[in-house]
Formats: structure tokens, C-alpha cells, sequence
């Protein structure tokens, strides 16, 4: 793990020392609401908490497979909600982390719910960073939350998982889901005022009456009605009503037919031009059984009617950018689907747009900096509008099209290449010149009827295949994009059941001394034998193991499996070589990764001199928690290997400090050798630094025998590739070296 810890971490620790705190001993929290103080609480915070709940549900569902627990506190520390994996919550109820519980820095230490309340910004405590060592084992992420337009704390959102899980998007994601939060509670906060002064605007408003003869003639007019229709009593007074442009045709309904109306909206504009809107009653007046006049009440709501107009306008619009937002796209792709389902033909169609460079933008510049950044980005984006399109943003740096009624589908295509040139040009914030591009999915309303989500789902889906294929450009949804994601969605559900069913195999690249030309390793290399795809290579699931979840699991048994082989060959006859296994970077964070091999060890009775483990120099950087476990591999027997070195963030200090006896070569360098002079100075280069250090180098991916004779002449102690042979099944190795 990185030594360097925020100062406010190094400060929090050091006050539990002179606290005089025993790291070593499990410290609880000491203060506990009583039931019903813990109801009441709650209940204060009913409206905060359904919010909370609503945003970090979602992130659990996004999360699913990872045991990861959501932890809610209030603006004190305590304790209000604990959602998430049962495992780690009956885990912690141990330690007295429990639903109404304080979390504070004096009784358990330094905690990440104590930590997130202080700083103003999300916090990463992770492993060591905790004081105590039984936190250890446990990464946390956290961030307050506030009603942003007064800066009052409210509380915190927490995420608590094992350290293996440990991954620095989940800061970026917490901090998305904290971001709504506060955005939907300040939103609800502004609901309220509007409610609460709609209701003093109506308690102030006054009635104004008119009344009328059974002929018509007005014979009452007060001072309320004079204020609101702009007319002196004077000027209405024993004149017909049914001549007044405004009323007189309810009059004449209700005069000549007894008819009676209630709550007719009414909308004029004063003398100044001000609009004046009023509900309007009006009733027959009887005397027994006689019809004797009218009755007519005005109730001004012109405020109200305003107000709820600007209510309607917030609904449907994104409060920074003014733009559109999600809840409008939806109304109107509704109502378009529905008359095309109705028969009345409409082209539709969505762009669905995605910053490529906005999160560097926000770390970089702060939030509101980001804010005024996509401020800029929605000015620009308004320019490209056509005359029948709509412009929203959904959220974040998330923007759509919706285009409609247009009559060529190349206007589609246009339209996304039109916006991509957009992005050409720098943007100009404050004195800050920033560059970015778009990722854009564009999908068409097909022929035959889909759903509103159907169809978001379709340009969404498009636009991370924009993503995957570099960003900066458009891809449009097909049949065929989506049956390959469906394929990919059938595959990642085929992978949990593989491991099980016993669907991996092995297979097995011989690796040769060069100046011997002996054999003196193999690389186990897994495949998937799918029961109706056939043999599927690594890069096709390896990807979808490490999102689910499974890929530790199937790190292990490729290790176990590659070491029991080497075992049975050595009982074979087989004369002795090492068996070099890869650990992918899961596995190599993973707490019981050092029981686990040593268990392997005893389970298949092999001596770790022929075990040679590879990891790659990403797993590296986290440097202190790396040097430490590659020194405990190393204190075991096993022999240890850098893989795919130069590609990765490589760094000299790993090559002094570490104790590695193999550097791999990239295949990409060797590629290159005979036609790339820079490939090969590269090369010579690590061959050289290597054997200074006093390590082997082993190259990977030799296919021709230019390029073996380069790395001989450059004194390249190990080569394994096509040109020897290519990964071969356990029975075709045994064919060829078991004599």
C-alpha cells in the first residue's frame, strides 16, 4: 500500500495514540440511542433517509457480486442504516457497529463515518490507513451530505467491503450517487417553500362577487371584483353582464338554462399587460321556485397559477443548463411511441452523448468548475439544435437528442457528426482553456413497436460501444450490436456455472533455454471448453470473471491445476521444469492469497523451486503491500516473474527493491525487433538493466527464427513462442516431452 496517507488520516491516528488507544485491541462504540430515541430519530430523518435509500439501492443493484455494505449516519455520527451483504453486517454487529450506534473518533478510532463528517470532500480509508489493526482487512469509502444551498450537514453515506475488493472507482461512484442525493433533497426542500407560500398567497386572496337581476343587469359588484377584473363599480353597475367579453356567455348558460359552473379558469391581462388568471363560479339565484338573478364569484390564482407554471418548468428541466432533463425526454418519447403505436408514422430517433474526458476535468478544476464547464457544453450543444429536436441533459456529463419528425434517417448520422465537430474546438472557462470529445450511441425507432426503455437502452448501449472503440465518435445501434451484447450477457451467465461444471482446461507453452535449447518451463494458460461454443480463449471471458467476481476463484484452481500437472509429470519421469502461473490483480490483493499457496503446496506435495508466479507491473504500484507479499512468496520457495514488462507503468525501483528473478519482455517489443529500431534498442535495453540486476530476462511471442537469433546475440536467457510451439493440451505435452 502507498505510504503517503492524506494528513488528515496521519492526524486521526495520532490522537488515538495519545489517547493512549491499543491498536491491537477491538475499540467499540460506547454511546448507543435508546429505542425509542433511535425511532424518533429516525423518524426526523424519514424524508433524508427514503432519499438515501432510493440512490444507494441503486448502486447496490450495480454492485451485485461484490460483498460490499452501504452504512447512513446523521450530521453527530450516529448510526441510522446499515443495507448490504448479511455477511459483513453480522460480522460487524460483533464489534458493536450497529444501527444506532455513535461513531465517533474518541470511542472506536479512526473510522471513515467520523473522518467523512469533518472533510468536505469523499475520503478513501483503506487497510492500514485504519488505526486499529482489526480494520486491517477492511476498505472503506465515504462522503457527507448536505443541503448544498445552505452548506448544512445532514450526515454520511459509507461503503465498507474486504480489502480484495478495494477499488478506487468506488470513491467516483459514491461521490455520483452523494451528488444526486443532495441534488434530489435540495429539489424536495424547494417543493416545500413553493407549497408553503402557495398556501399564504391563497389565505390573502380575497373573493370578488358579482350579482345580477333575472335579466342580466348587474346590481352588485364589489371592491374585491373591482380589484381583480380592473373595472370600477361604477362602469359595470346596472349594465348587462352578458355583454362582458369575459363572462357573459356563462351568465347567458346559467340565466337562460339554470346551468351552474364551478372552477372555469379564466385567463385576461390588465391594463399594464400583467396576466390575470381566475377561477370563476357561477350559480342562478332562486326565490322559492323563481329564478330571481345570478350569482358570480372570481377568485384570483393568478400567483399561484404562476408559480405552479414555474413548478412545471423545474419539473421538466435540468436545474443547471436550463436544458430539458430526463423526466421531459420521457414524457415526449412516450407520446411519440404512443401515436406510432396508434398509426400516425413519426420518425424518432436518440443521441445519446457522453463527455470522454469529464471526470479528469471535475478532479482536476473542483465541481463547480465542472458545473460551469458543462454550462459551456450545453451552450454549445443548443447551437446544433434542428427545428423539431430537444436537447436534455439526464445527468452528470450525460446529455440526448431526442430528434423527431424528420425525413431522411441520414439526418440521424448528420446530426452525431455535426456534434462531434462540435467538440473540436476548446471550450473557455474563466481564464482555463479545456479540451474534450463525445461518445455518441445513436438509435432509431425501428418498424416494428419497442418500448420508451427499450429504446434508451439501445442508444445507451451503443454509446459505451463508442466508448470501448476509443471514444471521439458515433456508432449507430444495430441488430447486430445487440446480439452481441446479448451474446456477451449469455456468456457472463455460462461463466458462474463453468467453474463447477468443470469446463476450464489448461494448456501449456514450453519456454527454452537459449543456449542450451533445453526445456526448462511451461506458462499454464487457461482456456474455456463452453459446451456449445467450444474452446473459448481468455480475452473473451477473462474480462466478465473479473466484473463478477469469479475471477479469484478461477485464479486459484488454474494454479492449483498447473501445479498438481507439473507434479503427475514429475512422477512421470519428466525431467523437472518450472511452471510459471499468472495471478491477475484480484488475486494478488486478496488477503488469503499467501494461505492459499501455501496450502497448494502441501495439498500437491510439490517443491515451490519448480512454481514460478507472474504478476504484471500494474499490480506493482501498490508498493508497499506488493514488496511486502512478494517477500513472503518469496520466503516460501516460488520463484517470481514480471510480466509483459514496458507495457505498464514500469519503474525502476521495483527492479532494485523487489526480489524478482524473471523479467518478460513483452511480445508487443518482439513484434517489432526486425522492422522497429526503437523496439529493439528497447529490448537490448532491458536485457542489459536485467542482467546488472542479476535477473534472468525470458521473451515472450518469438515467432521466427530472426527474431530468436536477435535475442541469443543479445544474450535473452529464455524464450517460449510459436516458433518452438504454440500452448499445447497436457496429453499433447506428454506426447512430446514424457519418453
Amino acid at each position: 500500500m502507498n505510504t503517503t496517507e492524506p494528513y488528515y488520516i496521519t492526524e486521526s491516528k495520532r490522537m488515538c495514540e495519545v489517547a493512549g488507544m491499543d491498536p491491537n485491541e477491538i475499540s467499540r462504540p460506547k454511546n448507543f440511542l435508546s429505542e425509542v430515541e433511535f425511532e424518533q430519530k429516525r423518524k426526523s430523518y424519514s424524508e433524508i433517509l427514503s432519499v438515501v435509500r432510493f440512490f444507494s439501492n441503486k448502486l447496490l443493484d450495480s454492485l451485485k457480486g461484490t460483498p460490499i455494505l452501504v452504512v447512513v449516519s446523521d450530521a453527530a455520527g450516529y448510526l441510522l442504516e446499515i443495507e448490504g451483504d448479511e455477511t459483513i453486517k453480522s460480522t460487524i454487529e460483533q464489534f458493536g457497529i450497529m444501527p444506532g450506534s455513535l461513531f465517533v473518533q474518541e470511542d472506536t478510532g479512526t473510522n471513515v463515518i467520523s473522518l467523512s463528517l469533518q472533510q468536505r470532500h469523499p475520503i478513501s480509508l483503506i487497510g492500514e490507513h485504519h488505526y486499529h489493526t482489526f480494520l486491517h482487512e477492511i476498505a472503506c469509502y465515504g462522503t457527507a451530505f448536505h443541503y448544498t444551498d445552505e452548506n448544512n450537514l445532514l450526515g454520511s453515506v459509507s461503503l465498507m467491503m474486504p480489502i480484495q475488493f478495494q477499488n478506487p472507482l468506488f470513491l467516483t461512484m459514491l461521490a455520483q450517487v452523494v451528488d444526486s442525493i443532495e441534488r434530489e433533497l435540495l429539489l424536495r426542500k424547494q417543493n416545500k417553500k413553493l407549497n408553503i407560500m402557495n398556501q399564504i398567497m391563497l389565505s390573502r386572496t380575497r373573493n370578488g362577487i358579482v350579482i345580477t337581476d333575472e335579466n342580466g343587469i348587474t346590481t352588485e359588484f364589489n371592491s374585491f371584483a373591482e380589484k381583480i377584473s380592473n373595472n370600477s363599480r361604477d362602469s359595470v353597475m346596472g349594465r348587462n353582464i352578458q355583454e362582458s367579453h369575459l363572462t357573459g356567455a356563462y351568465f347567458k348558460e346559467v340565466l337562460e338554462h339554470g346551468k351552474i359552473f364551478k372552477n372555469e379558469e379564466i385567463k385576461f391581462r390588465d391594463d399594464t399587460g400583467n396576466l390575470i388568471v381566475c377561477l370563476f363560479d357561477a350559480q342562478p339565484i332562486y326565490e322559492e321556485d323563481k329564478m330571481i338573478g345570478a350569482f358570480g364569484q372570481f377568485r384570483d390564482i393568478s400567483d399561484r397559477y404562476l408559480l405552479q407554471e414555474k413548478y412545471n418548468y423545474l419539473a421538466y428541466h435540468d436545474d443547471l443548463t436550463n436544458l430539458s432533463n430526463r423526466r421531459h425526454i420521457k414524457k415526449e418519447l412516450e407520446t411519440i411511441i404512443r401515436e406510432n403505436h396508434a398509426g400516425h408514422h413519426r420518425n424518432l430517433a436518440l443521441l445519446f452523448i457522453d463527455l470522454d474526458r469529464f471526470k479528469i476535468i471535475n478532479d482536476n478544476f473542483s465541481h463547480s468548475y465542472g458545473d460551469k464547464f458543462l454550462i459551456e457544453v450545453s451552450k454549445r450543444l443548443r447551437g446544433c439544435l434542428g427545428e423539431q429536436d430537444i436537447l436534455a441533459r439526464l445527468g452528470g456529463d450525460e446529455f440526448i437528442f431526442l430528434l423527431k419528425d424528420f425525413v431522411d434517417v441520414d439526418y440521424v448520422t448528420k446530426k452525431a457528426k455535426e456534434i462531434l465537430q462540435l467538440f473540436q474546438q476548446p471550450f473557455h472557462v474563466g481564464e482555463k482553456e479545456l479540451h474534450t470529445t463525445a461518445s455518441i450511441g445513436a438509435a432509431i425507432y425501428p418498424d416494428y413497436p419497442i418500448t420508451m426503455e427499450q429504446l434508451m437502452v439501445y442508444a445507451d448501449n451503443a454509446m459505451y460501444q463508442a466508448k470501448s472503440q476509443g471514444k471521439n465518435r458515433y456508432v449507430m445501434h444495430t441488430s447486430e450490436l445487440l446480439d452481441v451484447m446479448m451474446d456477451e450477457y449469455m456468456l457472463e451467465v455460462d461463466l458462474r456455472s463453468a467453474l463447477e461444471n468443470n469446463q476450464f482446461v489448461l494448456h501449456y507453452q514450453p519456454q527454452v533455454n537459449n543456449k542450451t535449447g533445453q526445456l526448462v518451463g511451461f506458462e499454464a494458460l487457461i482456456r474455456w471448453q463452453h459446451p456449445t461454443l467450444g474452446l473459448i480463449p481468455p480475452g473473451k471471458f477473462i474480462k466478465l470473471a473479473e466484473e463478477n467476481g469469479l475471477i479469484t476463484k478461477i485464479g486459484e484452481w488454474v494454479i492449483d491445476e498447473a501445479c498438481s500437472q507439473n507434479k503427475r509429470w514429475q512422477n512421470a519421469g519428466m525431467t523437472p521444469v518450472k511452471m510459471s502461473v499468472n495471478l491477475s490483480t484480484q488475486q494478488f490483493l486478496t488477503k488469503d492469497l499467501l494461505i492459499f499457496m501455501e496450502e497448494m503446496l502441501e495439498r500437491n506435495a510439490i517443491d515451490p523451486a519448480y512454481v514460478v508466479v507472474e504478476i504484471t507491473e500494474y499490480m506493482a504500484m501498490e508498493y508497499e503491500y506488493a514488496i511486502d507479499v512478494l517477500k513472503q512468496l518469496k520466503a516460501l520457495g516460488f520463484g517470481i516473474s514480471i510480466d509483459d514488462f514496458g507495457t505498464g507503468y514500469s519503474s525502476l525501483n521495483y527492479l532494485k527493491n523487489f526480489p524478482i528473478d524473471y523479467i518478460k519482455i513483452d511480445k508487443s517489443f518482439v513484434e517489432g525487433l526486425m522492422n522497429n529500431e526503437k523496439d529493439s534498442v528497447i529490448v537490448k535495453a532491458i536485457i542489459s538493466l536485467a542482467h546488472n540486476l542479476h535477473k534472468e530476462v525470458i521473451a515472450e511471442g518469438v515467432e521466427t527464427k530472426e527474431q530468436l537469433d536477435f535475442l541469443k546475440s543479445h544474450q535473452c536467457d529464455i524464450t517460449q513462442g510459436y516458433f518452438f510451439s504454440k500452448p499445447l493440451p497436457a496429453d499433447e505435452i506428454e506426447k512430446i516431452y514424457i519418453k
